[in-house]
């Protein structure tokens, strides 16, 4: 790689777009380097389903043909290939969809365009954003899984080869990938970014995310797509950052060396001028595992009911059996797990307190060895359930070298606050 193509393929989305904006660097410059950065090492990673590098340069000679066209101007994206794309096939990681061309983009998509991104490919995503493993590798290390099911926007950024890639989350579908991979993931709160035109398998669960390299980049994306100018704020709003250390119930399947790296980052926090605090949660949050559980499967058996009656063949055994499993839901199982979610959901305040944002793993280890698996959502599944903000940053490396990442939950709705704290804890545990 020439070091022109370096210095690109290392800058933030952040940094891209302050010199695209000055006209320090071209948009078809910016692409040109994702793209050869893109076929020196995706043979390897294999983050990406489809690339088509003559319409990425189409869309670069318009931008630095015409104004500034918005915030994210000439700044490549990736995009999960279970999300709409009119140029572009999406193929929901199924052999049903192969080919697929959508009428027009989703929300999403449409948005970023407007904001002046460029659309370099989609992603590589498990079957339906479920189980199944693509055969994405983790740049860090190809011989253990990226995380899923946003394994190729996860492992793409973590390569270098875009700036900025859409994800989706029904269980931990962002955050585990990007605490896999070391990078920043961030799950809005729930219907932040407009799911319109996304192949939803849960529909009161599944979010647009966003991966990037830093939590300013995944607040300039979020910013940008949405119109809502306070995820941007820039400096440290609180007088002293109150923090809740949550070990949750799960804590017990965490890998006690994933523990205790977790354990250290947030006395670095401390000792960098946090206030921490132990927080319990109430005994009605350790239901919330089998809550998700019953509500996912319930809603994809409905959501897939036309692939799994029609192409039952072509599906994989984990997506059958969990279909299976879902249509066996009873709809007084599904009412009363949507009770008790709503009822903890009503509880956030009061377990918040005094605290800004809580903190807990982000996985329940590093990524695990070979691509048979994308890893335990155990850690993501009742934050997911409960409709709230959630930010990985990376917060050390594990036994194995492998990075792992610290999990910010802030209170729904409040994600200007989440941003503000993720960006201030990230500073702390890169200096710290």
């Amino acid at each position: 790689m020439s070091s022109g193509t370096t210095e690109i393929s290392r800058a933030t989305a952040t940094q891209l777009a302050a010199k695209l904006r000055s006209k320090e660097w071209s948009a078809l410059e910016v692409v040109a380097a994702c793209l050869e950065r893109i076929d020196d090492r995706d043979a390897d990673v294999r983050a990406w389903t489809t690339i088509d590098a003559d319409y990425a340069r189409s869309q670069a000679r318009a931008l630095d043909s015409g104004p500034i066209r918005g915030p994210l101007h000439g700044v490549p994206i990736g995009v999960k290939d279970i999300i709409a794309t009119a140029a572009l096939p999406t193929q929901y990681g199924s052999p049903i969809y192969a080919g697929h061309e959508p009428k027009r983009d989703a929300a999403c998509v449409s948005a970023a365009l407007a904001a002046g991104a460029i659309v370099l490919g989609k992603t590589a995503t498990t079957e339906f954003a479920f189980l199944a493993p693509t055969t994405t590798t983790n740049p860090r290390n190809p011989a253990h899984t990226p995380g899923g099911s946003s394994s190729g926007s996860a492992a793409a950024i973590a390569d270098g080869m875009v700036p900025l890639a859409f994800g989706t989350q029904t269980a931990g579908s962002v955050i585990r990938p990007a605490s896999f991979c070391g990078i920043v993931g961030y799950k809005p709160t729930f219907g932040t970014i407009d799911r319109a035109g996304v192949k939803l398998i849960a529909e009161s669960l599944d979010t647009v995310g966003v991966l990037t390299r830093t939590v300013s980049d995944a607040a300039l994306l979020a910013s940008a797509i949405t119109g809502n100018g306070s995820l941007l704020r820039p400096e440290f709003a609180f007088d002293e950052l109150r923090i809740g250390f949550c070990r949750t119930d799960d804590w017990k399947d965490v890998d006690p060396a994933t523990a205790s790296i977790l354990e250290s980052a947030v006395e670095r926090l401390a000792a960098g001028g946090a206030l921490v605090s132990p927080i319990e949660l109430p005994s009605a949050f350790g239901k919330l595992q089998q809550a998700h559980a019953a509500i996912q499967g319930y809603e994809a058996a409905r959501n897939l009911k036309l692939e799994y009656e029609q192409h039952r063949s072509r599906l994989s055994p984990d997506l059958v059996a969990m279909l299976d499993a879902g249509a066996a839901v009873s709809d007084e199982q599904y009412t009363a797990s949507t009770q008790l979610v709503n009822a903890c959901r009503e509880r956030l305040a009061e377990i918040f307190g005094a605290c800004h944002v809580l903190v807990t793993a982000s996985a329940t280890g590093e990524a695990p060895r070979g691509l048979g698996s994308t890893g335990n959502p155990v850690m993501n599944r009742i934050w997911t359930a409960l409709h709230a903000p959630c930010i990985s940053v990376p917060a050390g490396r594990g036994r194995n070298g492998l990075p792992v990442g610290l999990q910010i939950i802030g209170r729904p709705g409040d994600d200007a606050a989440a941003l503000v704290a993720a960006a201030w804890i990230e500073r702390r545990l890169q200096t710290g």
